[in-house]
C-alpha cells in the first residue's frame, strides 16, 4: 500500500503565519506539522509516500524532507497542485505514482494520538472499495459529516449547517485504484472545489464504503484555534508518543 500526504493550499485561515511558508511547515510543538501525518503512515508500515504540495514555498518540502531518510522511507515523491481545487483535485495528481495499488490518504494538517493499523488491516481484507475513519466531535459541521443509522452510513454531507450526527470524517482515507475514475466524474462544488465527500458518496452508492471509529484524540491544525489545540495535545500527551500504540479502532462494515 502506498501513502499520499496532501499538503497543498494557501493556508489562508492561518494568515499572516502563512505569508512566507506553507501551513504544513508550521511548528506543532517541537516538529513541523507535516511530520505527524508522515509518521502516521510509517507507523502503519507504509513507506512508499508522495507529498502533494502547492503555493510559493513548495521547494521548502524538499529541503525539509529530502529523500525521506528521517522516516526510513523506501521512496518519497513530490508533486505540485496549482491553485486550490480541493482535496479530490489534489489527490488525482498522485495517480501516476499510485500505479494501480491501494492507497492511504492523509491530510497534511491531521494529527492523531494513536494509530491506524487496525483500519489499514481491515481495508486490506476488502477486495475493493474505500474505508473512512470517523471521530465524534463537538463541531461536526466543520467537516464532512455522515448520517448514521444502526451503525451504517446513509450519506455524507460536506460542512452541513445542521449536522445529522456528531461524527466527523477525519482526514484519513483508504481507497482502491478506482478513486481516480471517481474523481474524474466529480463536479466542482459551490466552493469551486472537487470535494472528497462526493467521492466517498460514490463508494457508498456502490456499497463498497466501510468505516471505523478512531480511538484516541484527533485534530486538524488548519485554524489558529486548532493549531493551538494540536500543540497543546501533543505537548500534554508527549511528542515522542505521537502516534502511539493505543487501543485499536472499532470497525463496522457499511455494506456486505
Amino acid at each position: 500500500m502506498k501513502g499520499v500526504v496532501l499538503a497543498g493550499g494557501k493556508g489562508s485561515r492561518l494568515y499572516p503565519l502563512t505569508r512566507v511558508t506553507n501551513k504544513h511547515l508550521l511548528p506543532v510543538y517541537d516538529r513541523p506539522m507535516v511530520f505527524y501525518p508522515i509518521q502516521t503512515l510509517v507507523d502503519a508500515d507504509i513507506r512508499d509516500v508522495i507529498i502533494v504540495t502547492g503555493g510559493q514555498n513548495s521547494g521548502d518540502f524538499l529541503r525539509l524532507l529530502s529523500n525521506g531518510k528521517d522516516f526510513n522511507l523506501h521512496r518519497i515523491h513530490y508533486t505540485y497542485q496549482e491553485g486550490e481545487g480541493g482535496i479530490a483535485d489534489a489527490l488525482r495528481l498522485a495517480e501516476p505514482f499510485v500505479e494501480g495499488e491501494k492507497i492511504c490518504v492523509i491530510l497534511g494538517d491531521n494529527i492523531i494520538e494513536n494509530n491506524i493499523i487496525a483500519s489499514k488491516q481491515a481495508f486490506e481484507k476488502q477486495s475493493a472499495g474505500a474505508h473512512i475513519i470517523l471521530k465524534e466531535v463537538p463541531d461536526a459541521g466543520r467537516f464532512g459529516c455522515p448520517e448514521i443509522s444502526d451503525g451504517r452510513i446513509l450519506g455524507i454531507e460536506e460542512k452541513p449547517k445542521s449536522p445529522k450526527s456528531s461524527y466527523a470524517v477525519t482526514g484519513l482515507y483508504f481507497y482502491d485504484a478506482t478513486v481516480f475514475e471517481k474523481i474524474g466524474r466529480t463536479k466542482p462544488s459551490s466552493r469551486n472545489e472537487l470535494e472528497i465527500t462526493d467521492v466517498n458518496n460514490m463508494y457508498l452508492q456502490e456499497r463498497t464504503l466501510t468505516h471505523s471509529i478512531l480511538d484516541g484524540w484527533w485534530t486538524d491544525a488548519g485554524t489558529f484555534e486548532s493549531l493551538q489545540r494540536a500543540t497543546n495535545m501533543v505537548s500534554e500527551t508527549g511528542a515522542n508518543k505521537i502516534p502511539g500504540r493505543g487501543k485499536p479502532p472499532q470497525h463496522s462494515r457499511n455494506s456486505e
